[in-house]
């Protein structure tokens, strides 16, 4: 996965695979999904992603399938 910030336009880009994206969806206003032709998520963007999100900080936890 990889999290791109693009300070000019206040924009952050979550990519999930590298695979084609063939639509687009809107969740909100601000927010895009990119989906497969499976209707897999490709990437997610973000508007504003200082208003929507708590960037710069991105935290990242990795949680063992056991300790739920």
């Amino acid at each position: 996965m990889n999290v791109k910030y693009f300070r000019d336009t206040d924009t952050a880009l979550l990519e999930f695979s590298e695979k084609e994206v063939a639509e687009t969806r809107e969740i909100s206003e601000n927010i895009y999904v990119d989906l497969d032709e499976n209707g897999n998520l490709v990437s997610m963007t973000i508007e504003h992603a200082k208003a929507n999100s708590s960037l710069p900080t991105v935290d990242v936890q990795e949680v063992n399938s056991g300790a739920v």
